[in-house]
């Protein structure tokens, strides 16, 4: 088998330079994302040490890295909990979807695009990177704080709509009909709703399939599994990471304790990947002359996030602190935003490097933002929510 010399060269440099900026993050209790953004984009076309042998990797790698982060992060919740509290949260969801997609509504019709480019953009600036804050919650210890429910039904809230959201825009964008959409969306409502069904119901059933008491067969099951869930999922046009969630969620007990410990390492390496796959997809030549207009954008709907995550921690009786940080939890913008412009056509080549440099600006900002404000991150153990502060 002939190995690549170039692949490895530059895989083994990226590793050593995400260490070095992973080690001097942690020296001053920042979470890592920032620089691992701005790693990528000095690596990517365009900037000033690029690594084509190493870029189709890194892509595989984040589309793994992206299902690894939301699966750890079902596995600190139980379904029955996290569906109560999915429930309460419908009312933020609808403030969520108000607040953030009509910014990006307004963005568009100002700049002349049709129809579609308007839906595109609007649903660009309402989501937000489950896996960005999926990591940053766990790099500043607030898995167990008190407002941390409210943030996760939100996100989760935020991709059950994207089941509905990206059929119709993918249709519409192809010159499809109405009807056609229409039947797209129903497929993949329908999907979303089987699978959360059969999660709450039979999900106890997985992890008895699932367990082994050798760790080595524990996790190639559970990977396994959660990557044939999410390659399901992603076939009927759902996030792949609801399905990774939704098997994290199914996993309660021993199993999930197990699971989280032999996974962190495989989490953390592809999530780095992920980082890295946003800034190697933006070129610094398209991303500097739009800034001042993706800043403009980026400033009014990190405001508008700030409010929805007050309002969905308020629903939970969360103190003013929690629910400042609960806001600004939400802010960062990430994959979805750039899997929607992915899906446009060659007409709307314009409104692709926008959303970049908003996604770009937004992911480097909300995690420095949510370190920044809000109290200090929590010791206590994830699992004594009670016990945070609020």
């Amino acid at each position: 088998m002939h190995t690549s010399v170039a692949l490895l060269l530059e895989l083994g440099v990226i590793l050593a330079v995400l260490s070095v900026l992973g080690t001097l993050a942690r020296r001053f209790a920042l979470s890592p994302i920032p620089l691992y953004l701005l790693a990528g984009l000095s690596l990517g076309e365009g900037g000033i040490a690029p690594v084509p042998a190493a870029g189709e990797f890194v892509q595989i790698g984040a589309s793994i890295g992206v299902v690894l982060l939301l699966l750890a992060l079902g596995l600190e919740f139980s379904i029955t909990e996290f569906t109560a509290s999915l429930r309460r949260h419908v009312p933020s969801a609808a403030v969520d979807l108000v607040l953030n997609a009509v910014p990006g509504a307004v963005a568009g019709w100002l700049l002349g695009l049709d129809a579609v480019g308007v839906l595109a953009l609007a649903g660009a600036t309402y989501i937000s990177s489950s896996g960005i804050i999926a990591r940053l919650l766990g790099d500043l210890r607030r898995l167990g704080n008190r407002e941390t429910p409210a943030v996760l039904s939100v996100l989760v809230l935020e991709d059950f709509a994207m089941a509905a959201y990206l059929p119709l825009l993918a249709v519409l964008a192809s010159g499809g009909t109405w009807w056609q959409a229409a039947l797209g969306v129903l497929v993949a409502v329908g999907a979303v709703l089987a699978a959360f069904i059969a999660s709450y119901r039979w999900g106890h059933h997985l992890g008895r399939l699932l367990s082994h008491p050798d760790s080595e067969q524990l996790m190639l099951r559970v990977l396994g599994m959660t990557l044939i869930v999410a390659a399901l999922a992603e076939f009927v046009h759902v996030s792949a990471a609801i399905g990774a969630f939704l098997v994290g969620l199914a996993l309660t007990g021993e199993i999930a304790d197990r699971a989280r410990a032999v996974l962190t390492p495989l989490r953390d390496l592809f999530a780095a990947a992920f980082f890295l796959a946003i800034g190697l997809s933006v070129s610094p030549e398209e991303l500097l002359p739009l800034l001042p207009a993706a800043f403009a954008l980026a400033a009014v709907t990190a405001v508008t996030k700030l409010v929805t995550g007050r309002y969905a921690a308020s629903r939970d009786g969360v103190g003013r602190r929690g629910r400042l940080r609960a806001g600004t939890a939400l802010i960062a913008r990430g994959e979805f935003s750039i899997v929607i412009i992915g899906l446009l056509g060659a007409q709307y080549d314009k409104l692709g490097p926008l959303v970049a440099a908003y996604v770009f600006v937004l992911a480097v900002a909300g995690p420095l933002i949510t370190r920044l404000t809000g109290a200090p991150p929590s010791r206590a153990p994830l699992r004594e929510r009670a016990d945070a502060t609020g």
